[in-house]
């Protein structure tokens, strides 16, 4: 690899040591780096290209911040194959599993070819008011569609490959894609699901029954949200951070978008590792069976 985007999340308040060490790590493994926008401001860098050219010239992207940092970055692709690796400024992140300290390790590995490259289903959603399409979005991790603060109790209908599943009445209903099992879908219930698992998580956010469980769907569905008869203050989220009201007439379809992702795994990545780390999973033989196996 020659030439690596640097995507920074400015924000946090060691962005600018961390670029620069790894521009000077770069530097002696004969890597040319490009910036966007925001990182070149930061390094007070003329030679900044728009977003169109910077994901052309870049082989992959560095993306230095956290897992919010990397799904934007995932949304800004519009559905290019450019890869991307994700490192964590301060921890380690679903997404952005290479840890300050192995920023280094990473530039050598990106420079011997030596990773993978992980392809990982994206949730699409479409926006339509009877046949006109309104608005299209897509999500790495979710698609939400919930209540606002203000409102009253959501009742929100559910159908799949056009037939009808059910209105339920709760808080909001989550679409987690397999990367998304792990976000809000988990914390309300739901399974984690593989990255390699081709389908999606269909969950609810405080349902007002005791029967309502989440489902598992091809992720090959097209899945159909809409509000319940004359339910106003519903909004549509995808991955957290984009927002938008939805009409008493509008609803959302989703389904699995024709481009993936794809995220670069350095030599040694564990998807369970990370699990283990992150959920806190706990057990006196899980090290040494892993290493036996």
């Amino acid at each position: 690899m020659k030439t690596l985007g640097i995507i920074a999340n400015c924000r946090k308040a060691r962005a600018r040591d961390v670029v620069q060490e790894v521009a000077r790590c770069a530097a002696r493994q004969g890597i040319h780096l490009c910036f966007d926008a925001e990182t070149g401001r930061l390094l007070d860098r003329a030679d900044v290209p728009g977003e169109a050219e910077f994901f052309e010239k870049a082989e992959a992207v560095l993306v230095l911040g956290g897992d919010g940092t990397l799904l934007r970055v995932a949304r800004d692709l519009h559905g290019r194959a450019t890869p991307l690796i994700g490192g964590n400024i301060g921890g380690l992140g679903f997404l952005t599993s290479v840890a300050e300290e192995d920023l280094a390790r990473a530039l050598e590995c990106l420079a011997a070819d030596e990773f993978d490259v992980e392809r990982r289903a994206v949730a699409e959603c479409c926006v339509l008011q009877g046949d006109e399409e309104m608005a299209r979005l897509r999500g790495l991790n979710e698609v939400v569609v919930a209540r606002s603060p203000t409102s009253r109790i959501a009742s929100i209908h559910l159908s799949i490959d056009g037939g009808a599943v059910t209105s339920y009445l709760c808080d909001g209903l989550i679409v987690a894609t397999p990367t998304g099992s792990t976000g809000h879908s988990l914390s309300s219930g739901g399974p984690i699901l593989l990255p390699g698992a081709r389908a999606f998580v269909v969950s609810l956010i405080c349902p007002h029954t005791l029967s309502s469980r989440p489902l598992v769907v091809p992720d090959r569905a097209e899945v159909i949200i809409a509000p319940g008869d004359g339910m106003e203050g519903l909004v549509l989220t995808v991955d957290g951070q984009t927002d938008r009201a939805l009409a008493v007439d509008e609803r959302v379809r989703v389904r699995r978008a024709e481009a993936p992702v794809n995220l670069i795994h350095l030599p040694g990545y564990s998807y369970f590792a990370v699990l283990r780390h992150k959920l806190g999973w706990r057990g006196s033989h899980v090290e040494s069976a892993v290493e036996r196996s």
